[in-house]
Parts: structure tokens; C-alpha cells; sequence
């Protein structure tokens, strides 16, 4: 029998919200109301905050966008 992997949720879910990101620019605030959790299994926003894969620019109204290394994950994952 052959053996097979079963995909990480939380990775797949990263790739979601990196997907998600790079669509569009995303403001702060949409992406707190869309992605927050206080479920320390699915804290996707804030994990990908401290990897470095996402980071805000901006002053009043932040944008949130991918950074070098949330782009080539994210092409490396669509491929």
C-alpha cells in the first residue's frame, strides 16, 4: 500500500489567508475581523505576523500586505 501524507490544516489555512492577502491590499481592520481567533489551534493571522509573512504599513489605517517571505512561500505552496 502506498503511504499517504494528510495536509496540515494550519499549513493549508496559511496558504488561505497568504492567498487572501495577496489579492488585494487588506486593511487592518478587515483582516482583524476576518482572521483573528483566540484559538491558540487556528491563530493564523497572528502566526503568520510573528513568522514575518505578513507585516502593516501605514499609518491610521493599516494596510496589511505580504512580505518577501509570505510571497515565495505562498508561490512555492500554489505550485
Amino acid at each position: 500500500m502506498a503511504r499517504h501524507e494528510i495536509p496540515d490544516p494550519h499549513g493549508l489555512l496559511t496558504v488561505q489567508f497568504l492567498a487572501w492577502i495577496a489579492d488585494r491590499p487588506r486593511s487592518y481592520a478587515e483582516v482583524m475581523e476576518g482572521w483573528r481567533s483566540t484559538c491558540p489551534f487556528l491563530a493564523i493571522w497572528e502566526d503568520s505576523a510573528i513568522a514575518g509573512l505578513v507585516g502593516c504599513q501605514g499609518g491610521g489605517d493599516r494596510t496589511v500586505r505580504l512580505t518577501r517571505s509570505g510571497r515565495a512561500l505562498l508561490e512555492k505552496k500554489q505550485k
